[in-house]
């Protein structure tokens, strides 16, 4: 649940940032009457999430076996690809990404393309909306249940801090927020590149080399039980959603997980170290 929650919630609030931006800005130049296309964006782009999700529940629901864990393997991997995407482009367009979204709202005022508005708002919030697809169909595969209540409770937090935030959006500071976001962002990928290699691993396209490298799963209870701490028990199950932990991970887990981590985790102090060059 814990992880389903802070996915969505940094989805969700992704989304809101980007909306809060071309709303706060449309109101400023005295155009509230483009409410409506920012609307009309926001609720297309629901819709299209919406769908994406009924076709990832029913091609999952068709596989068994091998062509399962392929799946299961596959999305891991596609969701970090994305995942890593976004850690890139927000390294790289944290410091000015504000004003790049009012240059295209005046770019689409200007030329009287008002729907380029909704458009903008519908990619701001589809985008997020497909991530955060991929990032919860992995983890429901586990618990359907708890991700749909982490992903419920996610959804009403920034619901109630984007009005807050609309409020503040002239004092936010863009770049420190996605700054310490990219670190939790990181720890996210690095588990689902972890948990996509084990999936591999089971379907036998990736040797594990060592298939475990170490065991830390105690033993069941004596009523049949997981232990919390156990891969499959509460406390366990709950850090491999969030950060892919693998109690009995094999080699070429283990070496995927570093590997991640000092590639892009290089790669994101350098930008975030870098000073913005003047224009």
């Amino acid at each position: 649940m814990l992880a389903s929650f802070l996915i969505t919630f940094r989805e969700a609030l992704e989304a809101a940032l980007i909306i809060g931006i071309i709303a706060a800005y449309v109101a400023k130049i005295g155009r509230k009457d483009l409410n409506r296309y920012i609307y009309a964006g926001i609720i297309g782009a629901v819709v299209a999430s919406i769908g994406v999700a009924l076709v990832f529940k029913l091609v999952y629901g068709e596989l068994q076996g091998t062509a399962e864990q392929l799946f299961e393997g596959a999305a891991a991997l596609t969701a970090a690809i994305v995942l890593t995407y976004m850690i890139f482009w927000m390294a790289q367009n944290s410091k000015q990404i504000k004003g790049e979204v009012q240059e295209k709202i005046d770019l689409s005022i200007s030329k009287g393309h008002t729907m380029g508005i909704t458009a903008l708002s519908f990619i701001a919030v589809f985008r997020e909306g497909v991530e955060t697809v991929l990032f919860l169909g992995t983890l429901a595969i586990q618990s359907q249940f708890d991700t749909f209540l982490g992903f419920a409770a996610g959804l009403v937090v920034v619901v109630v801090m984007s009005f807050v935030m609309f409020k503040g959006m002239h004092s936010l500071d863009i770049s420190k927020f996605f700054k310490y976001t990219s670190i939790l962002l990181i720890l996210f990928s690095a588990g689902l590149i972890a948990t996509a290699v084990g999936g591999f691993n089971e379907a036998g396209i990736i040797p594990p080399v060592v298939e475990h490298v170490w065991d830390l799963n105690p033993p069941l209870n004596p009523d049949g039980s997981y232990p919390l701490l156990h891969e499959n028990g509460l406390i366990g199950s709950g850090l491999s959603s969030l950060i892919g932990y693998h109690a009995a991970p094999s080699l070429t887990m283990v070496l995927a997980y570093i590997g991640y981590w000092i590639i892009i985790g290089w790669f994101v102090y350098r930008s975030f170290k870098t000073p913005e060059k003047v224009r």
